[in-house]
């Protein structure tokens, strides 16, 4: 049986004290449910040394945002514990509607799922950090998705306006639905957690790491 270590357990943990306490949609706390509740049991442990990009130089500013939720400040100090180990990926596809400045602008890293801290296609937790205006471009994915952000952006999704969700803000994006976000004056940093439909064929690692 796969074991999850105590560091992985203790950020699972506050991700979904903070995933729970913040999510108000029915849909969205209907999908946190159940993402969690497959995280209970451990996947396979991936080994070897994490890695960052050039955009990690803002981790620092982007980590030291007073959030004012004792959930989130938990969150995030777990994250910081585990951050080392993480592998720091671009969208291998950055067309469409980005920013000149989004490939050296932007990181995403997988921490539970295809190519994260424990490897497994059922549920997926990972976080997205952007330097200070940077648009990542619009994209869509099969698996529905819970944004949980934890700085200051502009978000949308469908045929809505940019919004800005506020330092603990959180929203749904159906499963399919176009969005995109963008970075004020500020690093933009968020978390997602997706829950895919074991009903198809799991993403390759690569894909699943990066086009998001």
């Amino acid at each position: 049986m796969a074991e999850r270590s105590d560091q992985l357990q203790r950020f699972v943990d506050a991700a979904f004290a903070a995933f729970d306490r913040h999510s108000r949609e029915i849909q969205a706390r209907r999908s946190v449910l159940q993402i969690f509740s497959r995280l209970e049991t451990p996947g396979e442990r991936r080994r070897g040394e994490g890695s960052q990009l050039p955009v990690c130089s803002h981790l620092s500013t982007a980590l030291a945002i007073e959030t004012g939720s004792d959930h989130l400040q938990r969150m995030i100090a777990r994250f910081q514990a585990i951050e080392p180990l993480l592998i720091w990926r671009r969208r291998e596809d950055s067309s469409g509607t980005s920013s000149e400045n989004f490939e050296e602008g932007h990181a995403n890293a997988m921490i539970v799922g295809p190519g994260g801290l424990e490897e497994r296609s059922d549920a997926w937790i990972g976080v997205t950090l952007m330097a200070p205006g940077v648009r990542y471009p619009d994209h869509g994915h099969a698996p529905e998705e819970v944004y949980l952000v934890l700085s200051q952006g502009e978000f949308q999704h469908g045929t809505s306006e940019w919004f800005s969700p506020g330092i603990g803000g959180s929203f749904y994006n159906p499963p399919g639905i176009k969005h995109a976000m963008r970075s004020a004056e500020t690093p933009l940093f968020a978390f997602w957690a997706l829950l895919p439909d074991q009903t198809h064929e799991p993403i390759s690692a690569a894909r699943g790491s990066t086009d998001r």
